[in-house]
């Protein structure tokens, strides 16, 4: 395999982890602070083995970052490049999805609402239109 074969297996990997609905909502979640697993089970609505399930698949790929403090275990954005990519394509979505289907007004004010929940940048990352992005430079930035 060459290094583009390597680098593409590699990125569909990153967006893997994006596939799944739950950990779209953990992320968003604590994407402005890190939470208890109770808290994030409470805020999603799920399961705490469904959300556990999730959050130690995220750990583990390093997207997440995770403390115990006492009896609780928080956890944190790890990747904050995966958090502006998930921002990102929920803004997109949710503008195309209101702009085809009427009744969904509510679907742009939550995107202003994400456009607006700016996470800081990570060292060596470029801001682009109010998101931190490694990508911002191949975007045209």
């Amino acid at each position: 395999m060459d290094d583009l074969g390597r680098v593409f297996d590699a990125v569909a990997d990153y967006f893997t982890l994006l596939s799944e609905p739950m950990r779209l909502r953990i992320l968003h979640c604590i994407c402005q602070q890190e939470k208890t697993v109770s808290q994030i089970v409470a805020e999603t609505g799920a399961t705490q083995t469904n959300v556990s399930r999730h959050l130690n698949s995220m750990h583990r790929a390093g997207a997440l970052t995770r403390r115990k403090q006492g009896n609780h275990i928080y956890y944190g954005v790890g990747d904050e490049t995966l958090v502006a990519i998930c921002r990102g394509v929920c803004i997109h979505i949710a503008s195309r999805l209101e702009s085809g289907v009427e009744g969904q007004t509510g679907l742009i004010a939550l995107a202003r609402e994400l456009e607006t929940d700016a996470v800081l940048p990570v060292a060596g990352q470029q801001e682009v239109a109010g998101m931190s992005t490694a990508a911002g430079a191949a975007r045209g930035a």
